[in-house]
Order: structure tokens, then sequence, then C-alpha cells
């Protein structure tokens, strides 16, 4: 079962797409966290320790250069790759110029008709959990290659790249402003 560890490396306006569930990253940072998920339940479901906010991470109601940090905590493998490239590039949007976005998902190369399932063991500075992530469907493959072709795409440039056991983590700088009406067209 693969491991991830996650140290407090972050500060400042965090924005965490598809926090709900188990708010991994609104657990590990509290009220420093601004999290989103298109589903009720799942904002439900994840624990009261920052701001839980319903909304589609392809149309993000903030502002431009709104945050410090985004993360994507095994969020991306639930979208589609035109979904993916439209939540990447509002995560982009709404970074500060130099803000950074951390994405940790898996790689895997079908969900369907067969689903993708991964389960992992999570160990942070102030919890630990063991979960299960599993997805099905058609269009929702993805690796290194594809995640980090789509941020660049919407203006980010890649920093790190660690893959482990198929898990992937990420992490990528907004390397100039870019406007809504750039991110919702793609023209970065």
């Amino acid at each position: 079962m693969p491991h991830i560890h996650l140290a407090r490396a972050l500060s400042g306006a965090i924005l965490d797409i598809g926090g709900g569930g188990e708010g991994v990253v609104g657990r590990l940072y509290g009220g420093g966290v601004t999290a989103i998920d298109n589903r009720q339940e799942e904002l439900d479901e994840a624990p009261d320790c920052c701001e839980k906010r319903l909304m589609d991470a392809t149309a993000l109601e903030f502002e431009d250069d709104s945050f410090d940090a985004a993360t994507c905590f095994y969020s991306l493998m639930y979208m589609s790759r035109e979904t993916k490239r439209r939540a990447l590039a509002e995560a982009a949007r709404v970074l500060r110029p130099g803000g950074r976005l951390y994405i940790w998902d898996a790689a895997f190369s079908d969900a369907w008709p067969e689903p993708f399932v991964v389960h992992l063991d999570i160990e942070a500075d102030n919890f630990s959990l063991s979960v299960d992530y599993g997805v099905a469907g058609e269009d929702l493959a993805q690796d290194a290659g594809l995640l980090v072709a789509l941020a660049t795409e919407a203006g980010l440039a890649s920093i790190e790249q660690t893959i482990s056991e198929g898990q992937l983590y990420l992490m990528l700088r907004k390397a100039r402003p870019c406007s809504k009406i750039e991110a919702y067209h793609g023209k970065l």
C-alpha cells in the first residue's frame, strides 16, 4: 500500500481543489485553507477545520491572484481530460504570481470497464489515516506527463516531479499573471 507523508510546508492563503471527503489538506493546515468541492455531500463529510465552499473547479468564484498556493489531493483523477484542463487553468488564474500548485494523485491507464482504486496510508504532522480513492469511467486516465502538459498550457512551470508506486507528486509555479478570459479560452 502506498504511503504518503505530509509535512506542513505551505503558508499563506491555500485553495484546496476537491477538498471535501477526508479533507486532507484542510486537516493539515486548518484555517488557512479554503476547500472547494462540487458535491455538497463531500463537503459535509469533511472535518470542520477550514472554510468549505460548494464550487466548480472549472469556474472558480475568486478574483485573479487570490491565493499563495493551490492543492489538488487525489481530486484530478475524478475529472475528464477537458475538465482537468479547465480546472488547472482556473487554479493558475487564482494563484498569485510566483504562487505554487501542489498535486498529489495517481497515475493510471484505465478506469473502464473495471474501476481504478488506490489504497493509501497518509501520515501528516497532526493526523494519520488509511483511505481508498476509486474512480470508474472513460477519459479519466492520467500520468505525470499529461498533468504537467495541461498545467504548462495553463501558465504553470514544473518545479518538481516525484513518481513512486504509481503515485504522483507535482509542484508547479505560476510564471506570470493570467486573466479569467485567458483561463477559460486556454490562451496562455
